[in-house]
């Protein structure tokens, strides 16, 4: 059975869930959203990725309803939603802290939203059940915050935010207080309790590996501005500016003047050495400055001079040593320093190449992209 694509965003007729219409927002003299027009679908797993003072929770927090645009429009499922006040949209947010109420049970804390609301008891009891079998918190119902874990608290926090089944939930770095392994098993539940429940979910992060691993799209922002939006494998292997390629992941940026000719560009890039050769389906001009980026794993390293449409000589000059990979830091006779990656399938004591050793580094015409900006 062939396997759907989820991919609204590729539909010319799927209309937005949510609509940034050319949104600004200035404190003061200070413009922390930049004219951003943005669309994120029903069902999306949307990150806002970026440094910190990117502006990504000033534009969460005017979903939320906390603060207000200075200009332009925000559309929830076509209705404008500057007039609405927090309590009364179809928005709900998770916070770093969790913000559970201590002296409360687990099963209060769930119910707190609802009671507000002042559904009957059976509505209540029966919601509250449905959200702790989906977190798998029915063993600690009757716990209080204190007497759970970090990664329990952040599941009863969630539970909260869905128990009223909001079109949307927008969670602020809601995995930062837990440690790395704890992390990664969280972001997987995430995302598998996203898919069940069908809310559209908005996570801010500056993680991009927590980003590119939740995310059905990733926004990455700077400065107030959206520097590219789509999904997490075309920006990791086509980014769209040496912003972005440098943003994401490990990345060799190599500058150079381009000559084209069809899809193939020569490169020059240092005095003396032969020109490097990528493919690319843009179009530059003659002695165009250009930065080809490369990613570390699409770099081989051989004792021996390849066979290879880009062979350079260098010694290595630092290993770093991560487990499952090894990175080497080899320099080059022009001074730069490039990065290439290998998987350790074997232990370390049969390493192949050591410090102080001369290697050839080598790869593809089409291992790296082409960038003009």
């Amino acid at each position: 059975m062939p396997q759907t694509v989820f991919a609204p965003w590729n539909d010319p007729d799927e209309k937005p869930l949510i609509s940034f219409q050319g949104v600004t927002k200035r404190f003061g003299d200070f413009t922390a959203i930049d004219d951003i027009t943005l669309g994120i679908y029903a069902r999306e797993f949307f990150a806002l990725l970026g440094p910190s003072g990117c502006g990504k929770t000033t534009l969460m927090r005017m979903l939320g309803g906390f603060e207000t645009p200075s200009a332009g429009t925000i559309l929830l499922a076509g209705q404008d939603i500057a007039p609405v006040p927090p309590n009364k949209r179809a928005v709900n947010m998770m916070f770093q802290s969790y913000a559970l109420f201590p002296h409360l049970s687990v099963w209060d804390n769930i119910a707190f939203g609802l009671r507000r609301e002042g559904r009957d008891k059976a509505a209540i009891a029966a919601r509250v059940e449905e959200m702790l079998k989906l977190t798998r918190l029915e063993k600690f119902s009757h716990r209080k915050p204190h007497q759970i874990s970090g990664g329990q608290r952040q599941r009863v926090a969630l539970a909260r935010s869905l128990a009223k089944a909001p079109k949307l939930l927008l969670l602020d770095e809601p995995l930062g207080a837990l440690d790395r392994k704890l992390r990664e098993e969280t972001q997987f539940e995430l995302m598998d309790i996203q898919e069940k429940t069908g809310t559209t979910f908005v996570i801010v992060t500056h993680d991009q590996e927590e980003a590119m691993t939740v995310a059905s799209r990733v926004a990455v922002m700077d400065e107030g501005r959206l520097i590219q939006v789509a999904t997490p494998d075309r920006i990791y292997e086509t980014p769209d500016s040496v912003y972005v390629a440098d943003f994401i992941g490990d990345v060799n940026i190599i500058e150079a003047s381009a000559r084209q000719s069809g899809d193939k560009v020569s490169l020059a890039w240092a005095e003396g050495q032969l020109p490097l050769i990528a493919t690319t389906t843009k179009t530059f001009a003659p002695d165009q400055h250009c930065w080809l980026a490369i990613r570390p794993e699409k770099i081989a390293i051989s004792a021996e001079r390849p066979k290879a449409a880009n062979a350079l000589q260098g010694r290595i000059l630092d290993i770093a040593y991560l487990g499952n990979i090894s990175t080497y830091h080899v320099a080059l006779p022009s001074g730069q320093v490039l990065k290439a990656q290998t998987a350790n399938t074997r232990r370390i004591e049969r390493r192949s190449f050591t410090w102080e050793d001369e290697v050839w580094i080598s790869w593809t015409d089409t291992a790296g992209v082409l960038l003009d900006k």
